[in-house]
Formats: C-alpha cells, sequence, structure tokens
C-alpha cells in the first residue's frame, strides 16, 4: 500500500488498533464539559463561545467588537482594556486565594520551593519596579534567558504587568541562537542566570553570552540571577550587568498592574528554523489569554482547589508559555514547576516527583513517553501515581504504541489521555479530546475544540471528507499569532497564502477518518519522495514502533540515485532486546507489512540514543547531516551532545545495514 501526500496518506500504521476508549462514568459525573451539545453551540455562533470565555477575566474596559477581520489580519476584543498580569495574580489575591499554591517548584539539586500565589505577585510587582528603573517602558522588549526557576515566570509576568513585550529564549540554547533572538527583536535588557545546573554542575549562562551581549547595541542592561549562590565564575560589565537580588532588595514593593488594550502585545517567541531564518511569532493580550484560560480549563479538566497539575515541558516553549504560566495562572490552578532532567539524579525521577506531590494531570511529549517506554515499566511500577487523574500529550504526534503504554502503565488504565495538536503560532490548544465527552483513539487528536474550525484539503484546496491530505485552519480564533514581528509579508505569505487569504496553511499532513477524527502525520516538510511517492516519516516511524522489540525510531530521508530519496531509520530497541541481522530483516518486512513494500527502509542504523533538544524533539536535521557525513555545526542545545558523535562512529564503523 503507497501513501501519497496529495491524494491521501496511508495511515494504516497509525489506525492499527481499533479499540476505543469511552470516558468512564465517573470521569463524566465530575467533568467541566461532558455534554456533546457544546460542540453545536459554540459552532452555531462561534464568536458567542469566546466571548463567554472572555468574560471569565477580569477587564478594565469592556470591549465594543468581538472581532475585527481582515484577513489575514485578526483583532479580538477590539476596545476592551485589562492587564495580564493582574488576571493571572491579583485577581486571585484579592479574592482570598493569596495562600493557595501557585507552584510547586523542584530544582535539579534537590532544592525546593513553595510559591503561594501571594509571594508570586509580590516579586511580580518588585521586578516589575526593577525594570521600570532600568528604563523598561510599554512596548520595549525584555529578553528572558533562564533556567526552568521561579524566577523566569515572574520575569515575563512583570513586562505583562507594565506593557513589556518578553522574548522568552530557551534555556538550553546556544550563545549566537540568544544573540540572534535579542538583535531581531531589538531587546534593551536580558534577564539570564550565573549557570544552569545540568546533571549536577553548573553550565555557565552569563559567562557565555558576555561576547554576544558586546555585538548588540541595543542592549542597555543585563538582570543576572544567582541561581548558584556564587558558585559560576560569573563576570559583570559595570553600567551594564546587575544582580537580580541587589536590584529585587532596592525596589519599591508596589506596582499596580495598567491596562492595555486588549491587542497590545504579550509577547514574541522564536521558532527555531533548521534552514530558515527564526520567526518571532507575536502575541497579543486578550485573545490570548482567552484562549489559553478556556482550553486549560476545558481539556484538562482543571478543578483549580484540588488538582496539581504538572507540564514537563520548558517555559522556552510556547507550551510553558500557554499551559505553565499564562493558561495555569489564570484559572489559579496550582502546578509543579521542575527544572531538571527526566532521569537525574535517577529514571524513577518523574515518578518520583508525580508520588510526592500528589500529581493529578501530566503533561508531556511522546518523545519522552517512548523514552519511559525504553527504560522499562518496571521503573514508574516502583512508585505509587494512583493520584493521577488525567494524562495528556503534547509536541508531536504520539504513535498509538506509546498512546497505550501511557495510559495502562502510567494512568493505570483508567486515566483518560488528551492528545492535543497546537502550534506557536496558534498560541492555544486547537485539536484536542475533552475528556468528559470524547471517545478517544490510540494515536488520534481527535476533534476541533469548540469554535476551532478545521479541515484537511487537497493540494487543490478541496476538502476531504475523508482521506488524507493537509490540515488547516478555517476561521479565526483568539489565541492565534497577530504576525510575524517586524516582518508581516512574511507572516501572509508563509501561513495565508497557499489555500488563500482566509485559510491557515498549518505545514502538517493528517487524515480524516470516517468518524471525522484527525489523525496528524507531522510537518509536510518530513516527507520523503521515494520514486515519486510521498511517505510520511510519521508514517513509517509509528510503524517500526509498532513492533514490540522497537522503543524509538527516528526516520529521514537520504538522496538516492535509482529512487530519488530512500528512507533511513534509527531505531533505538527495546533494553532486553539484542540487535541482530535476522530483527533486521524482521523491522523491514514489519514496515511492509504496515505500510506497504515502498516504505520498507533501505538503512536501519542501530542506535541507543537519539538526538534529542532538551524538551526531548527529535532532531532529524542533525540525523540527516550525520548519515550523509556534513559537518554538523552546533550541537550545544542537544540534552546529550555526545549522542551525535556515537553515532557517527557507529556509521563509520559500518555497523548498520
Amino acid at each position: 500500500m503507497e501513501g501519497n501526500l496529495q491524494d491521501g496518506p496511508d495511515v494504516e500504521a497509525l489506525m492499527h488498533t481499533e479499540e476505543v476508549f469511552e470516558p468512564s462514568d465517573d470521569f463524566k459525573a465530575q467533568a467541566n464539559f461532558s455534554d456533546p451539545s457544546v460542540y453545536e453551540r459554540a459552532e452555531a455562533d462561534p464568536q458567542a463561545w469566546w466571548e463567554s470565555w472572555a468574560h471569565k477575566l477580569d477587564w478594565a474596559k469592556p470591549w465594543n467588537t468581538v472581532l475585527d477581520w481582515d484577513a489575514p489580519w485578526a483583532k479580538w476584543f477590539v476596545g476592551g482594556e485589562l492587564n495580564v498580569s493582574h488576571n493571572c495574580l491579583d485577581r486571585h489575591v484579592l479574592a482570598g486565594r493569596g495562600e493557595k499554591v501557585a507552584y510547586h517548584w523542584i530544582g535539579e539539586d534537590g532544592d525546593t520551593r513553595t510559591i503561594t500565589y501571594a509571594g508570586l505577585l509580590a516579586t511580580t510587582e518588585r521586578f516589575a519596579n526593577v525594570l521600570k528603573g532600568l528604563g523598561v517602558k510599554p512596548g520595549d522588549t525584555v529578553g528572558i534567558y533562564l533556567p526552568m526557576v521561579p524566577e523566569a515566570p515572574a520575569a515575563m509576568l512583570a513586562c505583562a504587568r507594565i506593557g513589556a513585550v518578553h522574548n522568552v529564549v530557551f534555556g538550553g540554547f546556544s550563545a549566537e541562537a540568544v544573540r540572534e533572538r535579542m538583535a531581531t527583536s531589538h531587546a534593551q535588557v536580558l534577564i539570564t542566570a550565573d549557570a544552569t545546573l545540568r546533571r549536577g554542575e553548573p553550565l555557565p549562562m552569563k559567562a557565555s553570552l558576555d561576547d554576544a551581549l558586546d555585538t548588540l547595541p541595543d542592549m542597555r542592561h543585563v538582570v543576572v540571577v544567582d541561581r548558584t549562590g556564587g558558585k559560576a565564575d560569573t563576570p559583570m560589565t559595570e553600567g551594564r550587568d546587575v544582580w537580580w537580588h541587589e536590584q529585587m532588595e532596592a525596589a519599591e514593593p508596589s506596582c499596580p498592574a495598567e491596562p492595555f488594550d486588549s491587542e497590545h502585545p504579550l509577547f514574541v517567541l522564536y521558532t527555531s528554523g533548521s534552514t530558515a531564518k527564526p520567526k518571532g511569532i507575536q502575541h497579543t493580550s486578550g485573545g490570548y489569554l482567552t484562549g489559553v484560560t478556556a482550553t486549560y480549563s476545558a481539556v484538562f479538566d482543571i478543578k483549580p482547589e484540588t488538582d496539581v497539575y504538572w507540564c514537563a515541558a520548558d517555559i522556552g516553549w510556547v507550551t510553558g508559555h500557554s499551559y505553565i504560566v499564562y493558561g495555569a495562572l489564570a484559572n489559579g490552578a496550582t502546578s509543579v514547576l521542575y527544572e531538571g532532567a527526566p532521569d537525574y539524579p535517577h529514571k524513577g525521577r518523574f515518578w518520583e516527583i508525580i508520588q510526592n506531590y500528589g500529581v493529578t494531570i501530566l503533561y508531556t511529549a511522546p518523545t519522552a513517553i517512548r523514552t519511559f517506554i525504553k527504560w522499562g515499566r518496571e521503573i514508574p511500577a516502583g512508585y505509587d501515581l494512583s493520584s493521577l487523574r488525567l494524562l495528556g500529550s503534547v509536541g508531536e504526534p504520539i504513535n498509538p504504541r506509546a498512546w497505550l503504554w501511557y495510559r495502562e502503565v502510567i494512568g493505570g488504565g483508567h486515566c483518560p489521555i488528551v492528545d492535543t495538536w497546537w502550534q506557536t503560532e496558534t498560541g492555544q490548544i486547537m485539536i484536542t479530546p475533552l475528556p468528559g465527552i470524547t471517545a478517544t483513539k490510540p494515536g488520534s487528536a481527535t476533534r476541533p475544540f469548540p469554535g476551532v474550525s478545521a479541515a484537511v484539503v487537497t493540494h487543490n484546496g478541496e476538502i476531504v471528507e475523508e482521506g488524507g491530505g493537509f490540515l488547516t485552519l478555517r476561521r479565526p480564533w483568539p489565541g492565534m499569532a497577530r504576525t510575524i514581528y517586524m516582518d508581516p509579508d512574511r507572516f501572509q505569505e508563509t501561513y495565508w497564502t497557499r489555500f488563500g487569504p482566509e485559510v491557515y496553511d498549518v505545514g502538517d499532513a493528517a487524515r480524516i477518518d470516517e468518524d471525522g477524527y484527525f489523525w496528524v502525520l507531522g510537518r509536510t516538510d518530513d516527507v520523503i519522495n521515494v520514486s515519486g511517492h510521498r511517505l510520511s516519516t510519521m508514517e513509517v516511524e509509528s510503524a517500526l514502533v509498532s513492533h514490540k522489540g522497537v522503543a524509538e525510531a527516528a526516520v529521514i530521508g537520504q538522496s538516492d540515485e535509482q529512487t530519488g530519496q530512500a528512507i533511513t531509520a534509527f531505531v533505538t530497541l527495546e533494553s532486553s532486546v539484542e540487535q541482530s541481522d535476522e530483527l533486521l530483516a524482521e523491522l523491514r518486512e514489519h514496515v511492509a507489512e504496515k505500510i506497504g513494500k515502498l516504505a520498507r527502509p533501505k538503512r536501519i542504523i542501530w542506535s541507543d540514543e537519539l538526538p534529542k533538544t532538551r524538551s526531548g524533539k527529535i532532531m532529524r536535521r542533525l540525523l540527516r547531516d550525520i548519515a550523509e557525513g556534513r559537518e554538523l555545526g552546533d550541537v550545544t542545545t542537544l540534552r546529550d551532545p555526545a549522542v551525535v558523535g556515537m553515532i557517527a562512529e557507529r556509521i563509520q564503523a559500518g555497523d548498520e545495514d
């Protein structure tokens, strides 16, 4: 069976199980949403649906128009004014919930802090005054380059409080990546740390940036958080560099939240491009906060008084912005904020945290789940995970085998799974189950969130009722990006041209099944063209990991004289499975059975680990460079940079087929 993106990619590998999981009666009985008619109500009047969520926020001035849509330019809650920081902090404290825990912070080195809403508000107000003292005004850009420490959300909220635009850079990125993002956003202040901890050892942050900072003419001040208690060598440039703690001690404690227009910019977040220049995705205040507030409440079925929620992403990614900071705090939730890796100081670290803090909701990436599968179910079995009541998946499509393992081993066979699809550009979750309503299928993100319109289309833009093609979004939504920072033409050309000015081109391949469920297959640029037939890398990866001996797989396309491109697979086996020529042949035939002979990998390369960012994203670009013998360039953003060297050595030694 062949897969062709234009005619509809074959998805048999994703749909190898016909099992459907209905919400339990017990879950339905307590769910925030259990009536399926919510979809019909939202579809009948999408603007009224989103407006009902906006009314749950505090507004200093009401809006006069819900949506102003001049495709592709949207304005939500036009004329309204609010302050995002106030909605995340002050209103909870004013309502008497100041002593409620906002974050349980757990440092990699074992440090812990309990941060209440009142405590986070006090820190935010003081730091907002620090920023004012450094000359930051509404509309100015402030860079944030920090580990997963409580100062990170406080800095974001302080920016929102005074109308500054924050530009957060993932703490694992290189100095050059930081420099580029600060330069293109014209950041005037940067907040960083003396060091970040990596497996118990301090890794310099501020010192690594100094050369880059000298090339930034707009950069007036650098605020440094003392993460290591003075253990890191931290050069400070007089007149530019200041210590966070010294500035906080001198700052006034009170900083009232200023109301800003609903369309006032809240943040810029750069997508990391493998070949193109990173795009600064710009989000605004009222619509974005409405979108993340709604989706956080409905998708995670949040009960603020009793739930302990843990999103295991980093604040430097949009998942952290939307569902660790803004969505979580706007709903008054209690969250876990974890600084370290899932296997330090031991491979049971995640499950130990869930056990110790009584985590009820876990939101993590399929890559992490597949890593846990490789380590073995006996590790989570050693911990009490009975507090969990809901599981979530984010970041990439989840293959059915990982979905089922997640449900059975981590969720005890009873936790619903919300497999969420969305992007930096969408700002909020777009396709997802509602756990009290939706019957789930392993590997499918199911249906669009109420009020969201999505469709699969052919390359000509014709809607596909059942089958495969290109995923699109068909109407504006509150959390949508407004532009690419200082490049509106690129915004329009990238997202709103291919299928018409009112249709958002997602850039993902997808299939819609007979029940109207969406199966996202991955990026359309993650497509291999074998003898004129286009195959999604996700299809082949899903077929490989459906084999009982495979823990994880990454697939790339390599140049091939005979077929144009050939499939190369990097495969990590379960710990109990041995590499062999027989297994190589078996895996090839397994893929052929699941998808078709055309999808049979030409090369299979054994790999104990795959190159991943610290957020868990597999870097397929690096795998292509390794396989084709190209120079790798900067690998410092990887969780373990040594992995690429080990894979390259294995290829050179001929330990492949």
